[in-house]
């Protein structure tokens, strides 16, 4: 009997893509006794043809796709249930506590209880996100945390690399000016110059990865950060190809500013307003003892 009204129950389940209350469940089986439909619920979670929620005070009840199995032990109780359904709802951007606690309405002490069952077990696991590092997103144990999360190649441990990404900018600089060289040394003309002085991502990405100064495998999109700041530091320019793609080359670095413009007073906006006494005078200016140390 039980294993019947289980099947009408997935059907009932599955009909509400948001999920089924018990109130709806009542609603669609009323001559079903209240015993028989617990127990038909009990073997579609065994089976996982259902999942279980909670949204408020009430539980939900949610078909699953056949094709997605849970890690979830079969014995796992309601409560590890609805918290593994809510951290799997995550992603790989994963969910604070406060969100898991809110969503399954537990309390703090019963939650964290959970939490250190379904970590223990391997189910999920704490991850330290670099957008606050005194909290802890929880995501599925299997799963790559989104970049979002630890801030990619650029990161250690939550904390920026500056130092990894200054080397990154000065061997891929070198890397353009080598090329810039080779093609200065050819002497073919304009065009061909600057044809060959062009390098591709790929390219950069193969000559940082043989120089093995990376723990980390850089992807593409990684490298081409970095060569958009030499871009923007002025070292390099950033060429649009007809399918779409860019390529980078090394420019010629601007002539060093005249003795003029160097002088603070070259670029100051009271500059008007100065004399030998008063609030602005080169006497007490800070800008123009640094220059003069």
């Amino acid at each position: 009997m039980a294993t019947e009204v289980s099947q009408l129950l997935l059907a009932v389940v599955q009909g509400i893509p948001a999920g089924a209350t018990n109130d709806d469940l009542t609603k669609a089986l009323p001559d079903v006794p209240a015993a028989t439909r617990v127990e038909a619920l009990n073997i579609l979670l065994q089976e996982g043809g259902i999942e279980i929620l909670k949204k408020g005070e009430k539980l939900v009840y949610r078909a699953k796709d056949p094709e997605k199995k849970s890690a979830l032990p079969k014995d796992a109780d309601n409560e590890e249930k609805v918290v593994y359904g809510i951290v799997e709802e995550g992603g790989n951007k994963g969910i604070w506590i406060r969100d898991i606690r809110m969503k399954s309405n537990l309390n703090m002490i019963q939650l964290n209880k959970i939490l250190k069952n379904l970590e223990t077990k391997k189910l999920i696991k704490a991850v330290k996100s670099v957008n606050a590092s005194k909290k802890k997103v929880y995501m599925l144990y299997n799963l790559e945390p989104d970049l979002s999360i630890t801030g990619g190649a650029w990161y250690q441990d939550q904390d920026f690399e500056v130092e990894f990404v200054d080397v990154l900018n000065q061997q891929c600089l070198r890397f353009l000016q080598m090329k810039r060289d080779s093609a200065e040394k050819k002497r073919e003309g304009p065009l061909a110059f600057k044809q060959m002085s062009c390098c591709t991502v790929h390219e950069v990405q193969k000559f940082i990865s043989d120089l093995g100064i990376s723990k980390v495998n850089l992807a593409e999109a990684d490298l081409e950060t970095i060569l958009k700041t030499v871009v923007y530091d002025g070292n390099a320019e950033r060429v649009r190809q007809q399918d779409g793609s860019f390529v980078y080359r090394a420019v010629n670095a601007p002539l060093p500013p005249t003795g003029l413009v160097q002088m603070p007073c070259g670029i100051c906006p009271v500059i008007k307003n100065c004399s030998n006494c008063g609030d602005v005078t080169a006497i007490t200016c800070e800008y123009m003892r640094d220059w003069l140390d």
